[in-house]
C-alpha cells in the first residue's frame, strides 16, 4: 500500500492513502518540475513530466514499492521520466528526417511515367546506333570507362574513340531532341 511504502515522516502515518499523496504531490511539485526543466529544457514539458509521473504513481500505488526516501524514489523518477522524453524526442526526429529524406526521392506517379517512358526511347535510340558507336557509347558512358581505356580495350585510335562518341551524341541529340533537357539530366553523373 501507498502509505505504508511512502511514509518517510512519522506524522504521515495517520493520513490515509489521498491525503498523504496529496502532501506529497504539494510538497515536491516545484522542485521536480525545476528538476525536470534542468533536463529536457522545455518548462510546459516539465510540468507534463511530473503530472504524469503522479498520476502513474497514484495509478499504480497498490504495487509501488519505494525503498528509499519519497523525495528521492520521485526525483529518479521524474530524471528517467525526462531522459525517456527526450530519447523519444531523438528517435521522432530521425523518423522526420527519414521520412523527409524519403519524399525528396519519391517521384510523382506523372514523373515516373516520364522517366520510363525516357529510358524506353534511350533504349530504342542506343539500339538504333551503330554497332560500334553505341559500345563505345555505352563503355563510356554506363561503365565510366575514360577514352584512352576504351581504344585500350577494343585495339582503335584515341582519336577513333572521340569521332564515335561525337556521332553517338549527335544521333541521341537528334532522335531525343523532344526528351533532351531530362536526357542531359538523366547523363550528367556520367559526364562527370
Amino acid at each position: 500500500m501507498l502509505t505504508e511504502l511512502m511514509v518517510p515522516e512519522p506524522e504521515a502515518l495517520d493520513q490515509d492513502h489521498e491525503k498523504f499523496f496529496e502532501s506529497t504531490f504539494k510538497k515536491n511539485f516545484k522542485g521536480l518540475v525545476r528538476y525536470a526543466f534542468t533536463v529536457v529544457k522545455d518548462s510546459e514539458v516539465a510540468e507534463e513530466i511530473v503530472q504524469n509521473m503522479f498520476v502513474r504513481l497514484w495509478e499504480k500505488r497498490e504495487q509501488v514499492s519505494i525503498n528509499e526516501s519519497v523525495t528521492g524514489y520521485l526525483y529518479r523518477s521524474v530524471y528517467n521520466d525526462s531522459l525517456n522524453y527526450l530519447k523519444h524526442l531523438k528517435v521522432r526526429d530521425a523518423y522526420q528526417n527519414y521520412a523527409m529524406e524519403r519524399e525528396q526521392f519519391e517521384q510523382p506517379a506523372s514523373e515516373q511515367l516520364e522517366t520510363r517512358e525516357l529510358e524506353e526511347k534511350i533504349r530504342r535510340a542506343l539500339g538504333e546506333l551503330p554497332e560500334k558507336c553505341r559500345t563505345i557509347f555505352q563503355m563510356s558512358r554506363f561503365e565510366e570507362l575514360r577514352y584512352q581505356e576504351i581504344a585500350d580495350e577494343l585495339s582503335l585510335p584515341v582519336k577513333t574513340v572521340e569521332n564515335q562518341m561525337g556521332k553517338a551524341l549527335r544521333l541521341l541529340r537528334v532522335k531525343l531532341a523532344e526528351y533532351l533537357p531530362s536526357f542531359l539530366l538523366l547523363l550528367t553523373p556520367f559526364f562527370c
